[in-house]
């Protein structure tokens, strides 16, 4: 038993470091000596080599499974260890003591095995080794940079290992690498650059510059402007891109409750508790396809989406057949009662799925994003979602515009007596109104729970907005919803990174009012004889 434990153990090592014994023996003695620069510098040029042994070994080292006696380094494996410098495998030596390592050395040896993924078979991998090592290009990586730059075939991840070559070149002790290095970096979109661009252009008290050298001081803040600028037109984008996609979320949050207040006046404090229906239900779905059918995962927004609004527009209807059809034209009893039906909507889905927040994945075709700018990275989630929220606003103004449903609403909206003496069933029309606003709020909650985890309170992060939106862009104004939304969420994007996101939401809020006591009837006022 124990010579058959030997003989396995021997052949776990050989197969774990079989090509070890080609390591320098000077940067073996180096990982067993006291001195720690002389340590980093050992594990880069391990790292250097560029192949997996390379990172067995920096594994190995991190943790703690290399021993020294006399100079001599073994790996250990159960009772037996390695010779590393004659690659011979026997029983641990007694008295071998285990190479420690402190926090600076790990910081090296994570480093190392981080640059070592540039050498991976994957391109992604190494794609994301490559961005990764853009905030820590340091001159020791230089020998593992240049050897996977030579190595490497595809052109972008070629392209960001000249930057991290460069990068790293920026400390180098030849000032004509040093200026060739910053040149170099004039097209570079990593903003990490800055701080050290700047250290060179630092002025100490003796009246001297971080970098001596004049002529590279001067590239140094060509380099810089360049940063800057391309910092700022990333900024801009980003804030554009994100704003659009918070309006997206405004409009669907608040299409369903600008068509419901606008045709029946009421204020549904619900309505947030209708997205957070939606947003359930579709965590329901992709219960169902996890469970029945794993396979088709991806596939569980196409049912999805119908679930969740046919389920909402039902809760819907069944509050306006059974609560609201008894309120109308009791603005403030139907505030304060549709409110107790949040709360005991709130309760119910607490008592059904639990308090804590569920987690809804995004299929894989919505997972990941385009890269744009150099480093920004526009998600595909936030893009669809944009292009759902436009689809859900023609399919609401074809039904508004181009069927008889439309019709009966419209006519309802402008003058709901003389509707009722023409034969149009004003009931029954709200009760389909307030069933389609509910419908649309449903979509939304799919939507929402794209974006983050779902949860009970879901909805009353939304209500309020829904309602600035509905307000700002005019009761019952289809077009004044869209623009509403888009602007009040292209204004809260850029507002954020000056006042902050408390200060921002203040200041719209107190936009609102101001342009409300100017303009009551929002941006777009309605039309007809009832309003007049």
């Amino acid at each position: 038993m124990n010579f058959l434990k030997f003989c396995m153990g021997a052949v776990l090592l050989v197969l774990s470091l079989h090509a070890h014994a080609s390591l320098d023996g000077k940067l073996l003695a180096a990982l067993a000596g006291d001195d720690s620069d002389a340590r980093i510098a050992a594990v880069n040029g391990i790292a250097a080599i560029g192949s997996q042994d390379a990172a067995d070994l920096l594994n190995a080292l991190k943790n703690e499974q290399l021993f020294v006696k006399d100079g001599t380094v073994y790996l250990q494996a159960d009772e037996l260890s390695k010779n590393l410098a004659t690659d011979k495998v026997q029983k641990m030596p007694e008295d071998a003591e285990p190479i420690t390592i402190n926090n600076r050395l790990r910081a090296a040896i994570d480093s190392a095995l981080s640059g070592l993924k540039l050498f991976s078979v994957d391109r992604a991998t190494r794609l994301t080794a490559a961005i990764a090592l853009e905030k820590e290009a340091t001159p020791e990586q230089l020998p593992l940079f240049n050897k996977a730059y030579l190595k490497e075939n595809d052109s972008e991840i070629k392209s960001r290992l000249q930057m991290l070559i460069a990068t790293a070149n920026l400390q180098a002790t030849d000032p004509v690498v040093r200026k060739a290095a910053v040149k170099a970096l004039l097209d570079s979109p990593n903003p990490n650059l800055k701080p050290v661009l700047q250290k060179m252009l630092a002025q100490n008290p003796d009246g001297t510059y971080g970098e001596p050298d004049a002529s590279i001081r001067v590239e140094a803040v060509a380099t810089l402007n360049a940063i800057d600028g391309r910092q700022a037109r990333m900024e801009l984008v980003g804030n554009l891109f994100y704003g659009v996609s918070l309006g997206s979320v405004l409009l669907l949050a608040a299409l369903g409750l600008a068509i419901t207040f606008g045709l029946m006046g009421i204020i549904n404090m619900a309505h947030g508790e209708l997205l957070m229906i939606g947003a359930y239900t579709t965590y329901a779905c992709q219960s169902l396809f996890r469970k029945f059918m794993p396979g088709m995962l991806d596939a569980y927004l196409l049912l999805a989406l119908p679930a969740a609004f046919l389920v909402a527009a039902g809760v819907g209807i069944l509050l306006e057949r059974t609560v609201i059809r008894w309120l109308y034209g009791r603005p403030l009893e139907t505030l304060l009662c549709t409110w107790g039906i949040s709360l005991i909507l709130m309760q119910t889905v607490r008592s059904l799925f639990g308090a804590q927040n569920v987690e809804v994945a995004n299929p894989s075709w919505m997972s990941g994003g385009v890269t744009v700018l150099g480093s920004l990275v526009l998600s595909y989630n936030r893009i669809i979602i944009m292009l759902f929220a436009l689809f859900v606003v023609f399919a609401v103004w074809l039904i508004l515009n181009k069927t008889r449903l439309g019709l009966f609403v419209r006519a309802v909206t402008q003058n709901r007596r003389m509707a009722d003496c023409v034969g149009v069933a004003t009931g029954k029309i709200d009760m389909l109104t307030f069933g389609l606003g509910s419908g649309i709020a449903g979509l939304g909650g799919v939507a929402l729970s794209q974006l983050g985890n779902v949860g009970p309170d879901l909805g009353q992060n939304y209500i309020v907005d829904s309602f600035m939106v509905v307000v700002l862009g005019g009761v019952g104004q289809l077009a004044g919803t869209v623009i509403a939304a888009f602007g009040l969420g292209e204004v809260n994007k850029f507002l954020e990174p000056v006042a902050g996101a408390v200060m921002a939401k203040i200041v719209i809020l107190v936009f609102i009012i101001v342009f409300i006591q100017r303009r009551p009837q929002g941006l777009f006022a309605l039309k007809g004889r009832s309003v007049e």
